[in-house]
Parts: C-alpha cells; sequence; structure tokens
C-alpha cells in the first residue's frame, strides 16, 4: 500500500509541475528514472494516463479520472495525518472564539470555563455579538452562528437544532389575552428583533397547516437578544425567542409559549472554522468539547432537539 500511495503522490506531482524535468527537480530525481516510474505505474493500471509531447503532457480521459481520484485520497490522507499529529500534541495558544450575546453568555461561556479546566495552556478569547460574526473578516478561530454562512469556502458543523417560538409573560397575558392563531398577533405588542436596517416584523408560522409570514408590531424593538428577552419578562409584550434561549424561563413559569400548534421556524447553532485540513490541536478539541458538551446537555433534558 505504502508504494501505491507514494506513486499517487508521484504521479500528482509529475500532473502538477507540467512535464517529466521539473517532476525531477521536484524530486531531486532523473527524467529517466521519473519516465519509468510513470511507465510502471501505467503498466499496473493497464491504461495509459498521460500523452507525451516533446515539452510537456496532456492527460487523457481515463488520466484526468484517475488523477481527481489521486487528489481526493491524498487530501484525506493528509487530513487523516493532521488528525493524528494533533492527537499527540497538548493544546496550546490563544483560541479566538465568536458567539451571539445570548446563547454566548449563557450557554458557551460556561463550556468556555470548564473548557479551560482541562486545557489551562489554551487562552480563549470569546467575542460576543448579536450584529453578526465572520471567521475569516474578524480573525476567529471558530464562529458559533445561527444557520449556514453564506461563505462557501468555510466548513461548517451542526451542533444544535431548534425552534422559535412564540412567549409571553404570565402578566402579559393576563392584561391582553392569549393569542390562538396568527390572525390574533394584530391586537397584540410585538417586541421585534433588528439586524442592521432591517427590522423583523414578519414571524413564520404555521396557518391552515402552511408556513406564512405573519407581520407582526408593536411599541419596542432591538437589535440586541437579552434586551429583548428582558422586555418580555417584564410583560412588555410577546416575543419570538429561540427554545435554547428561554428553556429554564419555561419551565420555572417565567414565560408561557403561545400557540404551539403554529409553530414551525426551526433553527440551527453552527460551528464554522476556516479548513477541516492541518487545525490546530486547541481548535480541534475545542469543536470536540462544544459538541460532546450540548449532546450531553440534549441528553439529559437541558436543550431541546
Amino acid at each position: 500500500m505504502v508504494d501505491e500511495v507514494n506513486d499517487m503522490r508521484v504521479f500528482a506531482q509529475m500532473i502538477e509541475a507540467g512535464n517529466l524535468s521539473a517532476a525531477a527537480r521536484a524530486f531531486d530525481s532523473s527524467t529517466a528514472a521519473m519516465s519509468r516510474r510513470l511507465a510502471a505505474l501505467e503498466r499496473r493500471l493497464g491504461v495509459r494516463l498521460v500523452t507525451r509531447t516533446s515539452r510537456r503532457f496532456e492527460l487523457t480521459v481515463e488520466g484526468a479520472q484517475f488523477y481527481e481520484r489521486v487528489l481526493a485520497i491524498l487530501s484525506a490522507i493528509e487530513e487523516a495525518e493532521a488528525e493524528a499529529s494533533a492527537q499527540s500534541q497538548m493544546p496550546r495558544g490563544l483560541l479566538c472564539v465568536g458567539a451571539p450575546s445570548e446563547i454566548g453568555r449563557k450557554q458557551i461561556a460556561p463550556m468556555i470555563t470548564a473548557f479551560s479546566d482541562r486545557y489551562p495552556e489554551v487562552e480563549v478569547r470569546l467575542v460576543l455579538s448579536d450584529i453578526g460574526i465572520d471567521v475569516i473578516d474578524d480573525n476567529l478561530d471558530v464562529a458559533l452562528r445561527i444557520g449556514l454562512p453564506p461563505d462557501t469556502g468555510v466548513i461548517a458543523k451542526k451542533l444544535l437544532s431548534s425552534r422559535r417560538v412564540v412567549v409571553a409573560s404570565p402578566d402579559y397575558l393576563a392584561r391582553r389575552g392569549t393569542p390562538h392563531s396568527p390572525a390574533d398577533l394584530a391586537e397584540h405588542d410585538c417586541i421585534r428583533l433588528v439586524r442592521g436596517q432591517r427590522v423583523f416584523d414578519r414571524w413564520r408560522l404555521l396557518e391552515e397547516g402552511q408556513p406564512r409570514d405573519v407581520p407582526v408590531s408593536g411599541t419596542l424593538s432591538t437589535a440586541n437578544g437579552e434586551v429583548l428577552h428582558d422586555w418580555v419578562l417584564q410583560g412588555r409584550g410577546l416575543a419570538l425567542k429561540a427554545l435554547w434561549d428561554i428553556q429554564e424561563d419555561l419551565r420555572s413559569g417565567a414565560l408561557v409559549e403561545c400557540m404551539p400548534e403554529h409553530q414551525c421556524d426551526q433553527i440551527e447553532l453552527y460551528a464554522v472554522f476556516a479548513s477541516r485540513r492541518h487545525l490546530a490541536p486547541r481548535v480541534r478539541v475545542f469543536l470536540d468539547f462544544v459538541q460532546q458538551a450540548f449532546e450531553h446537555s440534549c441528553s439529559h433534558g437541558g436543550q431541546p432537539d
């Protein structure tokens, strides 16, 4: 198997170099030796991989297919080697993590405290923001975000699935009544979230069995999720909140879920990082630690699936 992998590496280097003499220089070998290795590979496979010319060679159809598979195999080998190497290294250095404010303060911050106890040589910097965090632009090792990132050049790993629910305090419901259908929201103060110049004044709910964006209005709106949470606890209106943010309030009775049969807004929390290859040990162990912490919390009833 070792010889086959070495042949793949040599073949990939030949194609990247463009000709045998350049590949020979890369491997500190001779052009004749490289030509013999290519010919031996073609004999073993029973197919011609390249068409040689005086200065360079071109891939045949079979050669192009083989080259594509070789690159995938070599990439998988490099990733496996990087993972094995990371396991043997003590995590250390600065780890920069970004997260939304509310879940970051309530859940990620305690996880980081436990992570720091286990890996004392890792310095963790936690950045909390409701505006939106970008793993590249904000120079982060890991960004925790709701929903998949628009950048397809990063890796996203799902940590948690949940839903948004309409909630209110018992005091508010005693004063204003309980909404029973999406149409009832027109008669209520709805506290809305703001992102940049956009006010989220439509809530996605099930209406007659179909998801609909229901218009809402009210006297209060904010860009901060924790302020919104405080206002709904104070009885200032209805709010659409992620279930993972208000689980304890529902258990204690501080908040009441309204219209549960009309909820349909599923949400996911992702860990986003720049690349799967050559992850620093501190990043790899943090990703594993956070995922295990969420799985443990879900299995013990602490968070919804």
